[in-house]
């Protein structure tokens, strides 16, 4: 497997504290079974993307891991106007391992329609657009018709792996597992931060995938489209977006989530089926 969002490089954003906890997640993703990692340190106003530093650190995490996992670099790249115009300045500098591909996020709360020309510059500046966790965002939740557009547009979409069994909530359930019926997603990525509160967990859902759609479509998320992003390959041939050309409106309903206990070998045993404020708790560290 191949995990292409992963907070791995330490000190230069809000993943990675110091070396060892670089080399616990990559290990431990590792032991799951990846056999790459793409690094993917913000760029954004809170976490500027420090070129030197992140290479610096990059290069020490393939020395002392080597044998172990391999390691890409890409980005999670914030949609504001300052860094698009840099992008769109600079082709490919973002994109994973220089190739094309870029990880794209936006603003929690609210997206402007002008995004739309946002994305449109990117690509014609030779990126290719991969959104990333849409399912969290509150501005899509409310408005998923706007990840269609961006989609018919050429977009591709990355799905954060534990939002599936529910780590984010039953909303972000609910669109995870909706736009995985829909095959509407493209990745399933950890977006891992730390080894507790946000670990590098990939296998599970994997698994999860591989229960729900079958082992093809998993491997296609997990496999297939992250190998062809990290070489910069022609995009491969996708089964059919269910709805995406209709437009058929995704029905997404939270309330079959929130009332389910997931199975334990997709939470690890933490009860999600508790209510009050300690099931957050319980959800937020379930490993």
């Amino acid at each position: 497997m191949i995990d292409i969002h992963h907070h791995l490089i330490y000190g230069v954003d809000d993943g990675a504290t110091d070396l060892d906890i670089s080399l616990a997640m990559a290990r431990e993703a590792a032991a799951e079974g990846v056999t790459r990692i793409v690094c993917t340190p913000h760029a954004s106003d809170e976490y500027p993307y420090k070129q030197a530093v992140i290479e610096e650190r990059l290069a020490e995490l393939r020395r002392l891991l080597k044998g172990v996992v391999e390691l890409s670099l890409g980005c999670d790249f914030h949609m504001s106007a300052e860094n698009v115009i840099e992008a769109a300045a600079n082709p490919l500098r973002y994109s994973i391992d220089g190739k094309g591909y870029l990880l794209i996020e936006f603003p929690n709360i609210a997206i402007p329609p002008q995004m739309i020309d946002a994305i449109f510059r990117l690509q014609s500046a030779g990126y290719t657009l991969i959104v990333t966790h849409p399912e969290r965002y509150p501005a899509l939740q409310r408005q998923p018709e706007m990840l269609a557009e961006w989609m018919r547009k050429g977009c591709l979409i990355q799905v954060t792996a534990s939002a599936l069994y529910g780590r984010f909530g039953p909303m972000a359930q609910a669109i995870a597992n909706e736009l995985l019926d829909r095959n509407w997603i493209h990745f399933l990525a950890t977006d891992a931060h730390n080894p507790e509160w946000r670990p590098p967990h990939l296998k599970k859902a994997y698994d999860y995938v591989v229960r729900r759609s079958g082992e093809d479509t998993a491997r296609r998320l997990c496999i297939t489209n992250p190998q062809a992003a990290v070489e910069g390959a022609k995009w491969p041939e996708q089964p059919e977006p269910w709805g995406l050309w209709d437009k058929v409106p995704l029905k997404v309903d939270p309330r079959r989530y929130a009332a389910k206990r997931q199975p334990e070998n997709a939470t690890n045993g933490a009860d999600t089926s508790k209510t009050g404020p300690g099931r957050f708790w319980d959800r937020l560290f379930a490993r």
